[in-house]
Protein backbone atom coordinates (compact mmCIF):
# COMPACT_ATOMS: atom_id res chain seq x y z
CA UNK A 1 0.00 0.00 0.00
CA UNK A 2 1.41 3.55 -0.74
CA UNK A 3 0.37 6.88 0.43
CA UNK A 4 -1.71 8.19 -1.85
CA UNK A 5 -4.16 5.42 -0.96
CA UNK A 6 -4.67 7.18 2.25
CA UNK A 7 -4.13 10.89 1.81
CA UNK A 8 -7.30 13.04 2.09
CA UNK A 9 -7.03 15.50 -0.30
CA UNK A 10 -5.70 19.06 -0.46
CA UNK A 11 -9.65 20.29 -1.40
CA UNK A 12 -10.94 18.51 1.98
CA UNK A 13 -8.35 19.92 4.35
CA UNK A 14 -8.23 23.07 6.60
CA UNK A 15 -5.19 25.21 6.05
CA UNK A 16 -3.80 28.51 6.84
CA UNK A 17 -1.43 30.95 5.87
CA UNK A 18 2.08 32.19 6.90
CA UNK A 19 0.48 35.56 8.10
CA UNK A 20 -2.13 34.72 9.57
CA UNK A 21 -2.48 35.02 13.34
CA UNK A 22 -1.99 32.23 15.92
CA UNK A 23 -5.43 33.26 16.54
CA UNK A 24 -6.76 32.18 13.42
CA UNK A 25 -5.11 28.86 13.86
CA UNK A 26 -6.33 28.39 17.09
CA UNK A 27 -9.71 29.52 16.47
CA UNK A 28 -9.71 26.47 13.54
CA UNK A 29 -8.12 24.10 15.63
CA UNK A 30 -10.73 24.48 18.17
CA UNK A 31 -13.62 24.83 15.52
CA UNK A 32 -12.97 21.45 13.93
CA UNK A 33 -11.68 19.41 16.73
CA UNK A 34 -8.30 19.02 15.07
CA UNK A 35 -4.70 19.07 16.33
CA UNK A 36 -2.80 20.51 13.63
CA UNK A 37 -3.37 22.02 10.22
CA UNK A 38 -0.65 22.64 7.39
CA UNK A 39 0.42 26.09 6.27
CA UNK A 40 0.23 26.95 2.67
CA UNK A 41 1.12 29.88 0.39
CA UNK A 42 -1.38 29.38 -2.71
CA UNK A 43 -0.46 25.14 -2.86
CA UNK A 44 2.63 25.78 -1.42
CA UNK A 45 3.71 23.64 1.38
CA UNK A 46 5.19 25.19 4.17
CA UNK A 47 5.15 23.73 7.38
CA UNK A 48 3.17 22.24 9.90
CA UNK A 49 1.14 24.38 12.60
CA UNK A 50 0.05 22.66 16.23
CA UNK A 51 -1.81 22.97 19.85
CA UNK A 52 1.90 21.51 21.56
CA UNK A 53 4.16 24.13 19.56
CA UNK A 54 1.99 27.38 20.07
CA UNK A 55 1.99 26.32 23.90
CA UNK A 56 5.29 25.82 24.19
CA UNK A 57 6.19 29.20 22.16
CA UNK A 58 3.83 31.36 24.05
CA UNK A 59 5.52 29.87 27.77
CA UNK A 60 8.61 31.02 26.40
CA UNK A 61 7.61 33.92 24.65
CA UNK A 62 6.85 36.28 28.43
CA UNK A 63 3.92 38.31 26.72
CA UNK A 64 0.53 38.01 28.14
CA UNK A 65 -2.12 35.63 26.18
CA UNK A 66 -4.03 38.18 24.21
CA UNK A 67 -0.72 39.74 23.02
CA UNK A 68 0.76 36.57 22.29
CA UNK A 69 -2.54 35.37 20.24
CA UNK A 70 -3.04 38.15 18.03
CA UNK A 71 0.19 39.31 16.85
CA UNK A 72 2.20 36.35 16.14
CA UNK A 73 2.22 35.28 13.23
CA UNK A 74 1.50 31.33 12.35
CA UNK A 75 5.00 31.31 10.58
CA UNK A 76 6.55 31.93 13.42
CA UNK A 77 5.43 28.70 15.47
CA UNK A 78 5.24 26.07 12.65
CA UNK A 79 7.37 23.25 12.08
CA UNK A 80 8.10 20.40 10.14
CA UNK A 81 9.25 22.63 6.94
CA UNK A 82 11.07 20.06 5.76
CA UNK A 83 9.17 16.58 7.00
CA UNK A 84 6.73 15.76 4.34
CA UNK A 85 5.76 12.42 2.54
CA UNK A 86 5.19 11.31 -1.48
CA UNK A 87 2.46 10.03 -3.06
CA UNK A 88 4.34 6.67 -3.58
CA UNK A 89 6.16 6.37 -0.79
CA UNK A 90 5.25 3.14 1.40
CA UNK A 91 2.22 3.10 4.00
CA UNK A 92 5.05 2.17 6.48
CA UNK A 93 6.96 5.08 5.91
CA UNK A 94 3.82 7.44 7.11
CA UNK A 95 3.36 4.96 10.42
CA UNK A 96 6.94 6.30 11.31
CA UNK A 97 6.92 9.96 10.41
CA UNK A 98 3.20 10.63 12.49
CA UNK A 99 5.73 8.86 15.40
CA UNK A 100 5.06 12.44 17.36
CA UNK A 101 2.83 14.30 14.87
CA UNK A 102 -0.80 14.18 14.56
CA UNK A 103 -0.85 14.84 10.53
CA UNK A 104 1.82 15.14 7.79
CA UNK A 105 1.98 16.40 4.48
CA UNK A 106 1.99 14.70 1.10
CA UNK A 107 4.06 16.89 -1.31
CA UNK A 108 5.55 16.69 -4.61
CA UNK A 109 7.46 19.60 -6.34
CA UNK A 110 6.75 21.58 -3.66
CA UNK A 111 2.97 21.63 -3.76
CA UNK A 112 0.73 20.03 -1.45
CA UNK A 113 -1.25 17.77 -2.86
CA UNK A 114 -2.64 16.14 0.41
CA UNK A 115 -2.41 14.98 4.31
CA UNK A 116 -2.20 12.09 6.35
CA UNK A 117 -3.41 11.52 9.80
CA UNK A 118 -2.56 9.71 12.36
CA UNK A 119 -6.36 8.71 12.48
CA UNK A 120 -6.32 7.38 8.95
CA UNK A 121 -3.48 5.33 9.85
CA UNK A 122 -5.17 3.85 13.29
CA UNK A 123 -7.75 2.93 10.75
CA UNK A 124 -5.69 1.54 8.10
CA UNK A 125 -3.85 -0.63 11.06
CA UNK A 126 -6.73 -2.02 12.56
CA UNK A 127 -7.99 -3.03 9.18
CA UNK A 128 -5.17 -5.50 8.99
CA UNK A 129 -5.31 -6.83 12.12
CA UNK A 130 -8.87 -8.06 10.77
CA UNK A 131 -10.47 -5.94 13.81
CA UNK A 132 -13.54 -4.47 11.80
CA UNK A 133 -14.73 -8.24 11.19
CA UNK A 134 -15.90 -11.27 13.44
CA UNK A 135 -13.56 -14.43 13.14
CA UNK A 136 -11.26 -16.31 15.15
CA UNK A 137 -8.13 -15.11 15.67
CA UNK A 138 -5.50 -17.63 16.16
CA UNK A 139 -1.29 -16.39 17.25
CA UNK A 140 1.29 -18.89 17.15
CA UNK A 141 5.46 -18.78 16.30
CA UNK A 142 7.24 -20.51 13.66
CA UNK A 143 10.85 -20.84 13.76
CA UNK A 144 12.00 -18.75 10.71
CA UNK A 145 12.77 -21.20 7.72
CA UNK A 146 12.48 -21.29 3.84
CA UNK A 147 8.86 -22.34 3.14
CA UNK A 148 7.27 -22.03 6.60
CA UNK A 149 4.34 -19.25 5.24
CA UNK A 150 3.75 -21.59 2.02
CA UNK A 151 3.72 -24.81 4.73
CA UNK A 152 0.85 -22.23 6.37
CA UNK A 153 -1.08 -21.54 3.09
CA UNK A 154 -1.06 -25.36 2.09
CA UNK A 155 -2.82 -25.69 5.40
CA UNK A 156 -5.58 -22.87 5.01
CA UNK A 157 -6.18 -24.24 1.16
CA UNK A 158 -6.52 -28.02 2.97
CA UNK A 159 -9.49 -26.82 5.34
CA UNK A 160 -10.89 -24.00 2.84
CA UNK A 161 -10.15 -21.21 5.58
CA UNK A 162 -10.99 -18.00 4.78
CA UNK A 163 -8.47 -15.65 6.19
CA UNK A 164 -9.25 -12.28 7.12
CA UNK A 165 -6.17 -11.07 8.23
CA UNK A 166 -2.34 -12.50 8.16
CA UNK A 167 0.24 -10.59 9.64
CA UNK A 168 3.38 -11.37 11.40
CA UNK A 169 6.25 -9.87 13.62
CA UNK A 170 9.44 -10.19 14.66
CA UNK A 171 11.23 -8.78 11.71
CA UNK A 172 15.09 -8.99 12.79
CA UNK A 173 17.52 -11.65 13.48
CA UNK A 174 15.51 -13.90 15.77
CA UNK A 175 14.65 -17.68 15.16
CA UNK A 176 11.21 -17.79 16.16
CA UNK A 177 8.54 -15.45 13.97
CA UNK A 178 5.12 -14.82 15.47
CA UNK A 179 2.50 -14.93 13.61
CA UNK A 180 -1.35 -13.39 14.20
CA UNK A 181 -4.11 -14.92 11.75
CA UNK A 182 -7.93 -14.51 11.83
CA UNK A 183 -10.20 -16.60 9.65
CA UNK A 184 -13.96 -16.93 9.66
CA UNK A 185 -15.79 -18.76 12.26
CA UNK A 186 -16.20 -22.06 11.66
CA UNK A 187 -17.01 -25.70 13.02
CA UNK A 188 -13.27 -26.78 11.90
CA UNK A 189 -11.45 -24.50 14.04
CA UNK A 190 -9.87 -27.59 16.37
CA UNK A 191 -9.09 -29.62 13.63
CA UNK A 192 -7.39 -26.44 11.79
CA UNK A 193 -5.12 -26.01 15.23
CA UNK A 194 -3.91 -29.42 15.41
CA UNK A 195 -2.99 -29.67 11.88
CA UNK A 196 -0.46 -26.32 12.20
CA UNK A 197 0.63 -28.10 15.67
CA UNK A 198 1.48 -31.34 13.62
CA UNK A 199 3.27 -29.32 11.24
CA UNK A 200 5.55 -27.72 13.80
CA UNK A 201 4.04 -24.55 14.53
CA UNK A 202 3.52 -23.33 18.34
CA UNK A 203 -0.25 -22.39 18.92
CA UNK A 204 0.01 -19.57 21.76
CA UNK A 205 -3.64 -17.81 22.02
CA UNK A 206 -7.22 -18.55 20.27
CA UNK A 207 -9.72 -16.13 20.88
CA UNK A 208 -12.71 -14.86 18.91
CA UNK A 209 -14.36 -11.79 18.69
Amino acid sequence: MFVKSVMVKREKCHTVKMDDSVQIGLDLLENHTIDALPVLEGTAYKGIFTWYHVYREFFLSGKTKEDFVSTTKIGDVMVNQDVYLHLDDVFEKAIVELNDFPIIAVVENGEMLGIVTRFDVMNQLQSAFGMEKEGVRITFTSVESEGRIGRLGDIIEKFKEAVISLVTFDETDKVVRRIVLKIKKKDNVERFVKELEKSGFRVLDISED
